[in-house]
């Protein structure tokens, strides 16, 4: 997504009034105790592009095993699916995930790539467009974490698709609460998704601390965003990156940590850090397989199929709305 500014002058030189939701979500987030900034806001242009390198980091497994898995169980997941399917895929990005499934669906009814990020739902309808010239494609601009409806009354299975173990970044709470919507707005369909497991802390580790230190620009890129877009002044050198596994919460916790006492100035008000102050950006939470399974069912799911790879690293869940 490339926004418009989210600021406006009310005169020359009069400071920023901030418009939008981010500058409030950012300002209401760095007045609290711990300090945050929600994890949604990582998307903008330059964090979706970020993100896309992470991808292709050899030390991040998620988006190579769980393709995998989708390109390996493709006939296996579409006799679940079944045919003339309108299928929704939650955060849609770059849409390469849903191949697999277009390759081998039977007649498909349509394809709804919901995303936040404008410049992603062009260029993946474009490309869709171009590759399935006979699928219906309908992109939904939206922020699928609130509350969605189906574009269509056609009366056809509803399919969620919800790739990347983005459940992940959900509070447990948070999780059933999205669950159970999308067990409602799938009624008589079903949700195919991605969950990250629990596994060695150290491959954990290594995901998100990248040695090239894509993870850690992908971090700072919410203060540059800041700067950019809701009148703010970080200098991103002075924030470090830190990321760690907390094995009783079975979730990765990621921070960015003030190096110094400063204060920062967002849409014209001042905002102070202390010294090893911590502002938390991302929680990403791993499961067992029993354990997300019942965090399913307790949402209204039936969980029915599940697929791992060999090291048990990701898995992916069909789960029945009856």
């Amino acid at each position: 997504m490339t926004p418009p500014a989210s600021r406006r002058l009310t005169e020359a030189g009069a400071l920023p009034i901030c418009s939008d939701d981010f500058p409030d979500a950012l300002l209401g987030g760095l007045r609290s105790t711990p300090k945050n900034i929600p994890c949604k806001y990582f998307y903008d242009a330059e964090g979706s592009r970020l993100f896309e390198q992470i991808c292709r980091l050899p030390e991040y497994y998620p988006t190579r095993t769980e393709f995998s898995l989708l390109q390996t169980h493709a006939e296996e997941i579409t006799a679940f699916i079944g045919p003339h399917a309108e299928i929704m895929e939650f955060g849609a990005g770059a849409g390469e995930k849903i191949r697999p499934l277009l390759d081998v669906l039977h007649r498909p009814s349509a394809y709804i790539p919901v995303d936040i990020s404008e410049s992603y739902l062009k260029s993946v309808t474009a490309r869709l467009s171009a590759d399935y010239p006979s699928l219906p494609i309908h992109p939904l601009m939206a922020d699928f974490t609130g509350e969605l409806s189906w574009p269509s009354a056609s009366g056809l299975p509803r399919v969620g698709f919800f790739p990347g173990s983005t459940i992940g970044n959900f509070q447990p709470e948070e999780a059933r609460d999205f669950l159970g919507n999308s067990a409602k707005l799938l009624k008589g369909g079903g949700l195919l998704i991605g969950v990250d497991l629990v596994k060695d802390p150290a491959i954990l580790h290594a995901a998100y601390n990248d040695r090239a230190g894509i993870t850690a620009a992908f971090n700072r890129n919410l203060l540059a965003r800041a700067n950019r877009e809701a009148g703010a002044n970080f200098e991103l050198s002075r924030f470090a990156h830190y990321a760690f596994y907390n094995p009783v919460e079975h979730r990765i916790e990621m921070y960015l940590i003030s190096s110094m006492a400063q204060r920062v100035q967002i849409c014209g008000r001042m905002i102070s850090f202390s010294e090893g102050q911590a502002i938390h950006t991302e929680y990403s939470y791993k499961y067992t397989v029993p354990a997300f399974r019942e965090l399913a069912a307790s949402a209204g799911f039936i969980p029915r199929a599940v697929w791992t790879d060999p090291e048990s690293l990701f898995s992916i869940h069909w789960l029945e709305s009856p």
